[in-house]
């Protein structure tokens, strides 16, 4: 799966010389937590987070005027307060490449870019709907999680095996195990008894940790 598929296109975006009163009610009515930030010629030249925006307003304990505040506000603009050096992605990137990019760089969103023309962003919200996705968390079905050799097969054994009672693969997942020998496998299954689908893959696998009706 690609960015460009799960991206939001033509995100909302803000200008360098607006005020951060201004992109905080963009913020606040459009219920979006970062803006990025183009200039007059449509070039991405940074971006904006609410956190960016909050800890640029004077705190309630000041000791400023409120009158202060506003002309404070009023003269403080998103190019006082953006982040300058932008991590961007394309469209034609995988997407656990972009989960990658914003673990590795602790942020929670990536403007998409083509031609250094702002087509898109994903978000960490963006990612955890095909996390949803993935393990089919809106479905009904028996999951398991199971350690299991890392030998070439078995999977292959795993799936005849669920094949065989009739029961229909929703997701399967896997993940690094407890050393190098096994790995731990996360598998959704519907149409077969939960009791029925522990007692046939029990054999196959090194231990079953967990096992439930969701």
């Amino acid at each position: 799966m690609l960015v460009g598929e799960r991206m939001t296109r033509n995100p909302l975006t803000t200008r360098p010389d607006t005020t951060v009163t201004e992109a905080l009610e963009i913020m606040r009515r459009e219920k979006v937590r970062r803006l990025p930030v183009i200039d007059r010629k449509g070039k991405l030249v940074g971006i904006v987070a609410e956190k960016d925006l909050l800890y640029a307003s004077p705190s309630p304990a000041t000791s400023l005027s409120v009158w202060e505040i506003n002309t404070l506000l009023a003269r403080l603009t998103v190019a006082d307060v953006m982040k300058k050096q932008v991590v961007t992605v394309t469209e034609t990137i995988f997407l656990e490449d972009a989960a990658r990019i914003m673990a590795d760089n602790k942020i929670g969103s990536l403007p998409v870019v083509r031609d250094d023309r702002l087509v898109g962003i994903i978000t960490e919200t963006d990612l955890f709907k095909v996390f949803v996705e993935l393990f089919a968390a809106r479905q009904k079905g028996v999951r398991l999680t199971m350690l299991i050799p890392a030998v070439k097969g078995q999977l292959a054994k795993i799936t005849g095996q669920i094949a065989s009672l009739g029961g229909n693969i929703l997701a399967l997942g896997t993940f690094l195990g407890e050393d190098p020998s096994n790995a731990l496998c996360t598998i959704k299954v519907e149409d077969v008894d939960k009791d029925e689908l522990v007692a046939a893959l029990a054999p196959l696998v090194e231990r079953i940790v967990d096992a439930k009706e969701v």
